[in-house]
C-alpha cells in the first residue's frame, strides 16, 4: 500500500490529452473472462478538450465535459463517448474560442467586439458555465451530466446524446448544487446547494426530488426545499461537494475552505477573475457539523465543532444506537487548496507538484461520531459509548460538542479518496468495506480497498498505469456486502500497443477478473455509475 512510484512527467499527463469522440461504439479487446451476470452499462463523466484552437484551458476541472460508455452483453464489451453539447461547448466549437468562464480559466471578451460593447457586456452578470464533466446521475427515468453550478444537462444514456440543458433555479432556491446527490432505492434524489437566506444572508438548502409518479409528471416539477441549514458567514459561503444521509438525518459538514462573493462579483465583473482566484481559508473557524431531522425537516439545536480540516467526499454516514457514524475523506490545511484545486492546473510543472505535496499534510480517511442525545450534566465528559471506535465527543460548557476523530486510513504521502461503498445496499447504514482511488503526489496510481473496522487494505498496482474512481457493482445474487466486482478506466500509456482499458476486479480480494483494452486514448474521468441492463 505504501510503495513509492515515481511517475514520468511524459506518462500522467495523457490523463489530461485531447480526444476525438467516437462516430460509434467501438469493440473492446477482453483478456480474461468477463462475468455473464455482469450486463448493463458504465458511464463516466470527464475532460475531454483542453484548448480551444490557441486559447488553452488551464484547469483540470474547466476541459469540455466528454460523456463515456463501456456496455456489457453476453461476455462482450463496446467503447463509446461523446462531448456533452453544453452551451459552454457549442458556443467554443462556434466562435473557435473559450466563450464562458470555467474553474481556472477566464474567459476574455470577444476581440470582435469594440471597447464600448466590451465594457457594458460586464455589468449583464456572472454567465455561469454548464460544463457537466463531473458526475451522471438518474432522476425518474431521465439521466443528467452536472457540474457544480445551477446547470445540469439531460443526456440519452443509450446513444450519448445531449437532450436539454436544465437549470435548477427554476424550480427550487438554489445558486448551484453539488455534483453528488444521494439517490435512494425508490429513485428518491436528496442534493445539497448554497442560497440567499433571510436578509440576504447565505445558507445551505437541502433539495429533493421525488421518484417518478403514477402520473408520469417530470420529477423536477415537484422539487421542493426540505430544510435549510445556517452558514458560519454571511457573505462566505463554505465550499460544499458533498454532505451525508442516512434513513432519519442529514449532515452537512461546513469546512474552512470559503468563497468570497464580494471578490466573486467584483472581480469577475471588472478584473478577469474565475471561480479558482475566489477561494480563501478561515482556519479559525474550525469546521462545524450540523444536522437535521430528515422525516421531520428540522434542524437539530447541537453544535457540533472539530479542528480545521477540508474534504471533498464523504465515505458513508450511518445511525448507531444513538449516535451518527460519519465516515470521510479529510484533508488538513489549506494546503489542501493549493495543492488539490491550484496545481491541478493543467500546465504546472510536475516537479512544483511533487514539491508542494511532500509539504502539505498528511490526508487521512476519518471517522466522526455525533451523539444525537445530549445531557448537560455530562459537561466536560466523552459521551462517545460505542465500542467499536476511539472518535470522542466531549460537551463542553458552552453547549458545543467537541469531536475528535478515528483515524481509519493514513498512509505517508498517499490519499485514499474518490470512496465507493455498495451503495444500493448499505448507504446510509453500518457497513464494513470501502472502495477509492490511492493519489501518489495528487496522481492516481492506484486501486484500494478499506476495511473500515479492522483498518485492513487491499491494492491493485500496475506501473505506469492511473487507475479512475472505482465503481463497485455487486452481484446480483450477492449474500456479503463484497460479493462482486470493482470497475476502473486505466490510462497506461507506456507499458504497451493498448493505451487504455477498462479494469474489472474481483471485490473481494482486489485481484484482476479481465480487462477490456480499446486502440484509443481516454483521458480522466472523475465520477459516473453502473446502470444495470
Amino acid at each position: 500500500m505504501y510503495s513509492q512510484v515515481e511517475h514520468p512527467a511524459g506518462g500522467y499527463k495523457k490523463l489530461f490529452e485531447t480526444v476525438e469522440e467516437l462516430s460509434s461504439p467501438v469493440t473492446t479487446h477482453v483478456t480474461g473472462r468477463i462475468p455473464t451476470w455482469l450486463r448493463g452499462s458504465l458511464l463516466r463523466c470527464g475532460p475531454g478538450l483542453f484548448e480551444v484552437g490557441a486559447e488553452p484551458f488551464y484547469h483540470l476541472f474547466d476541459g469540455q465535459a466528454l460523456l463515456h460508455k463501456f456496455d456489457f452483453k453476453e461476455g462482450h464489451v463496446t467503447y463509446h463517448r461523446r462531448f456533452v453539447r453544453t452551451d459552454a461547448y457549442v458556443r467554443a466549437m462556434t466562435e473557435k474560442r473559450i466563450v464562458i468562464t470555467e474553474f481556472g480559466t477566464y474567459a476574455y471578451p470577444d476581440p470582435c467586439k469594440n471597447i464600448f460593447s466590451r465594457f457594458f457586456s460586464y455589468f449583464k452578470g456572472v454567465e455561469v458555465t454548464d460544463n457537466a464533466l463531473v458526475n451522471v446521475y438518474p432522476v425518474g427515468e431521465d439521466y443528467y451530466a452536472c457540474t457544480e453550478t445551477n446547470f445540469i444537462t439531460r443526456i440519452n444514456p443509450d446513444t450519448l446524446e445531449t437532450i436539454k440543458q436544465v437549470d435548477l433555479c427554476k424550480y427550487v432556491s438554489v445558486n448551484g448544487a453539488t455534483a453528488h446527490p444521494h439517490v435512494e432505492n425508490d429513485g428518491t434524489v436528496y442534493n445539497i446547494g448554497n442560497c440567499f437566506g433571510k436578509n440576504f444572508s447565505l445558507a445551505y438548502n437541502i433539495i429533493r426530488i421525488p421518484p417518478l409518479q403514477a402520473d408520469k409528471e417530470d420529477p423536477m416539477d415537484k422539487a421542493e426545499v426540505v430544510v435549510q441549514f445556517p452558514c458560519s458567514d454571511r457573505f462566505k459561503p463554505s465550499y460544499v461537494h458533498s454532505f451525508g444521509l442516512t434513513p432519519n438525518y442529514i449532515v452537512f459538514v461546513e469546512t474552512p475552505v470559503k468563497i468570497n462573493l464580494l471578490k466573486f462579483l467584483s472581480s469577475w465583473s471588472l478584473w478577469g477573475a474565475n471561480y479558482m482566484d475566489c477561494f480563501e481559508s478561515n482556519e479559525t473557524m474550525g469546521v462545524w457539523l450540523h444536522v437535521a431531522e430528515k422525516k421531520k425537516r428540522r434542524l437539530l439545536n447541537i453544535k457540533y465543532r472539530t479542528s480545521a480540516f477540508n474534504l471533498f467526499h464523504h465515505i458513508n454516514t450511518y445511525e448507531d444506537n444513538g449516535f451518527l457514524i460519519v465516515d470521510l475523506c479529510t484533508w488538513k490545511g489549506f494546503e489542501f487548496v493549493y495543492n488539490y484545486l491550484y496545481l491541478a492546473n493543467l500546465r504546472a510543472n510536475w516537479d512544483e507538484v511533487k514539491r508542494q505535496a511532500e509539504k502539505a499534510p498528511q490526508p487521512e480517511a476519518r471517522r466522526y461520531v455525533l451523539p444525537l442525545n445530549i445531557d448537560k450534566a455530562d459537561t466536560g465528559k466523552n459521551l462517545v459509548t460505542l465500542p467499536y471506535t476511539t472518535a470522542t465527543a466531549t460537551l463542553r460548557s458552552d453547549e458545543t460538542i467537541w469531536l475528535e476523530p478515528e483515524v481509519i486510513f493514513s498512509g505517508p504521502r498517499h490519499a485514499f479518496e474518490f470512496p465507493q461503498i455498495n451503495y444500493k445496499k448499505y448507504g446510509g447504514k453500518p457497513y464494513t468495506y470501502t472502495y477509492g482511488l490511492g493519489l501518489n503526489h495528487f496522481v492516481p496510481d492506484r486501486l484500494c480497498k478499506l476495511n473500515v473496522k479492522t483498518k485492513e487494505t487491499w491494492v491493485w498496482q500496475e506501473p505506469d498505469s492511473y487507475p479512475s474512481e472505482p465503481i463497485f457493482v455487486s452481484h446480483p445474487d450477492a449474500l456479503e456486502e463484497d460479493d462482486g466486482v470493482v470497475l476502473s478506466i486505466v490510462i497506461s500509456p507506456g507499458t504497451g500497443p493498448k493505451p487504455a482499458y477498462l479494469l474489472i476486479l474481483n471485490a473481494k480480494d482486489m485481484s484482476e477478473v479481465a480487462r477490456a483494452e480499446v486502440e484509443v486514448n481516454i483521458p480522466v474521468t472523475f465520477h459516473g455509475l453502473f446502470k444495470r441492463a
